[in-house]
């Protein structure tokens, strides 16, 4: 069955420039339009679409209050904003209002059909800052997110260690999350490198969290939530950054996931984490164990996809 899509904008033409280019494809079907919050609401309601493509700014309720609606009207309905407004406060309103997705207006004859696939398979997407993630962003030096496979535990450790050392003798503030075994070896390693652990940790400069105690405060329904998720990020970073004008996070937070049999979610964790740091400019280091993936290929792929440098050993 077609996509059964309703487009909601206040400007006409964009309206009519939408349904133009879903109409060239047989998969969807737009079932109808409406040009402000509360007709979309209402059509919303009567409609129960599968997808709706929604504006920020609407007359009589903005695009994210429509959003809130929607969660209750149509639950199934998945939600992609596409607005002139590309903030990252705006974007991230967007997401924890229930959105899967956001794509810049100047953007959408690229990305409304990559966009569209992506949130109709319940995956995360936003124009500019997904497909660009790890680019230069105004001069400022790329961001990295970057997958640490290990074989065993003390390469973990190892790893962990050398990255905390080196962002903390780089002036940052470092988070390191990790389970109870592995954050106790790297701490040992990190004091045989000279590290005063006891006073980082005092002066707020080292971050030491419990893995699974953090997962906990991030899901909703057995999936990553937005709102608990930025606003974790929020309050961690801002914590972090009162100790050191800049921040680093290694972890294996996703990775918790992943070992408990459940890859969709720790994949859904990683893609909310790439837009949160892309808005805080945080370095982070996660870390899987190999055998997590077994045989797995397709999941090994899109874990190492969210990352933008891979190391194996």
């Amino acid at each position: 069955m077609p996509l059964r899509i309703l487009v909601v904008d206040d400007f006409e033409k964009f309206r009519k420039y939408l349904c133009s280019l879903l109409d060239q494809d047989a998969r969807f079907n737009v079932v109808d339009q409406a040009s402000d919050g509360l007709e979309a609401v209402q059509k919303a309601a009567e409609l129960k679409p599968d997808l709706v493509l929604l504006d920020v700014g609407l007359p009589g309720l903005n695009g994210v209050q429509v959003a809130k609606q929607l969660r209750k009207i149509a639950p199934l309905a998945k939600i992609l904003f596409i607005s002139q407004e590309f903030s990252f406060d705006v974007v991230e309103a967007a997401l924890r209002s229930g959105a899967l997705g956001y794509i810049h207006k100047l953007h959408v004859s690229k990305e409304l059909l990559p966009g569209i696939e992506a949130v109709n398979r319940g995956k995360y997407f936003v124009s500019g800052i997904l497909k660009e993630k790890f680019g230069e962003t105004n001069g400022a030096p790329p961001l990295r997110h970057e997958i640490h496979l290990y074989s065993h535990d003390a390469l973990l450790v190892e790893g962990f260690a050398d990255f905390a050392a080196a962002e903390l003798g780089a002036g940052k503030a470092t988070i390191v999350a990790a389970t109870e075994l592995h954050r106790t070896g790297i701490l040992e390693r990190l004091k045989a490198r000279s590290v005063d652990v006891d006073d980082a940790v005092a002066r707020g400069t080292l971050i030491p969290l419990d893995a699974a105690e953090t997962l906990s405060k991030l899901m909703s329904n057995d999936m990553p939530d937005p709102d608990r998720v930025f606003e974790f990020m929020d309050s961690l970073i801002g914590t972090a950054t009162r100790s050191a004008p800049r921040v680093a996070v290694c972890g294996e937070i996703a990775p918790q996931l992943l070992a408990a049999g459940k890859p969709v979610q720790a994949l859904r964790l990683e893609e909310l984490w790439d837009i949160g740091v892309h808005g805080l400019r945080v370095n982070t280091l996660c870390g899987y164990a190999l055998n997590g993936f077994e045989a797995d290929n397709e999941i090994f792929q899109s874990i190492c996809a969210e990352h933008s440098a891979v190391h194996m050993q």
